[in-house]
């Protein structure tokens, strides 16, 4: 019975091994097929990278102000007479807008009139006889300070009728207008917008760190918020001489020309001021970065060699220092070299080290000023 169990025991032992032994051959034989393995190749569209000089620039959101800008109001009250402009209308330096009632005033001015006329023969009058010695000083001296005082009462009079008329302080395109004929006016009361648009202010706040990089005299160009077809050219002309204690940012003053009136106050408008300085950058497509929070980076192709030594193209994961961006383009400060083969499209399905297939019939955008036809 032993003798059975022993021949059992070492049967069943020695198929085991010889079924083990099969198993690990097939499993080191699954092994080295798959080490043998090369994944077909990704089609990718790639550019050759090269250098250029890029003009760096900030950017910034701007707003729109007038050079001249006021509320055109009533300086004493009265009741409106005329209304001389019309609403949105364009107007010089002193044009009548609005003529107050001032009938009243034209009463007292002619009464103030006649007093000065009687004053002034009054002291013909004392002249003459202070000549013959007949007045004395004291009486000659009130005659001259009478006339004094009814030529001051006319003045007086002449400037408030001239306060109702209410004309334009400067040259510039009126809004609408608040008032209505016979409407009557308190003192303060506002009249009519009156901005002075040719040229116009742009103020845009500047990170205290660049304000170095943004000198009096720089030129800037403006682009209006959701107009693109509304663009300027200016340059600053003004820098703020204190720092915002809740932002840590300067504002800054562009002033810009407007023939065409087409920058209005309080426009937002995207500012790009212009660095006098140029870096050397590797301008590439956005589509070309793989971003992640780890780090930006792209794929250089490559000759590279296979596990059995077989040379193939494939691709190098390189990590990449961003710069600026200009239209379809992304500034590399470092990690690309000029020369080097970048992957434009297909990166998000690459691996390093990974084989590749360059097709460029159809590339991704690449240009630094486009203008898309559905804009």
């Amino acid at each position: 019975m032993t003798k059975r169990m022993i021949v059992m025991l070492l049967t069943m032992a020695t198929f085991l091994s010889v079924i083990g032994l099969v198993k690990y051959r097939q499993i080191q034989a699954a092994i080295a097929q798959n080490s043998a393995y090369q994944p077909p190749p990704e089609s990718v569209t790639t550019i050759i990278a090269t250098q250029e000089n890029w003009q760096p620039s900030l950017s910034a959101i701007g707003t729109v102000a007038a050079v001249h800008g006021v509320t055109v109001s009533a300086d004493l009250p009265g009741i409106v007479e005329r209304i001389a402009f019309d609403s949105g209308a364009k107007v010089e330096a002193g044009d009548m807008l609005v003529h107050l009632d001032s009938r009243q005033e034209q009463a007292q001015l002619a009464a103030a009139e006649a007093k000065r006329e009687l004053a002034r023969l009054n002291l013909e009058r004392a002249q003459g006889l202070k000549q013959e010695g007949v007045i004395a000083q004291a009486d000659y001296d009130t005659a001259v300070s009478t006339l004094q005082q009814a030529e001051a009462n006319v003045g007086e009079i002449s400037a408030t009728i001239d306060r109702k008329m209410i004309k334009a302080p400067f040259s510039g395109v009126l809004g609408i207008r608040s008032v209505n004929l016979g409407q009557y006016l308190t003192s303060g009361q506002p009249i009519v917008p009156l901005q002075a648009l040719d040229p116009v202010y742009v103020n845009f706040d500047v990170p205290q760190q660049d304000l170095r990089q943004v000198p009096v005299g720089a030129e800037v160009r403006a682009i209006a918020e959701g107009s693109p077809d509304i663009q300027a050219v200016g340059r600053i002309t003004a820098i703020d001489s204190v720092v915002d204690e809740s932002t840590r940012n300067v504002q800054v003053q562009a002033t810009f020309d407007n023939p065409r009136l087409k920058l209005r106050p309080g426009m937002f408008v995207r500012t790009e001021v212009l660095l006098a300085s140029k870096n050397p950058v590797v301008p590439i497509p956005a589509s070309a970065i793989r971003y992640a929070p780890y780090g930006d980076s792209v794929f250089i192709v490559e000759q590279m060699n296979g596990p059995g030594g077989a040379s193939y193209r494939g691709v190098r994961q390189q990590f990449v220092k961003l710069g600026s961006a200009r239209g379809d383009q992304i500034a590399v400060v470092s990690g690309v070299n000029p020369g080097e083969e970048v992957v434009t499209s297909g990166a998000f399905k690459l691996r390093n080290r990974g084989a590749v297939q360059v097709n460029n019939d159809i590339m991704p955008g690449n240009d630094p000023a486009p203008k898309p036809e559905d804009n």
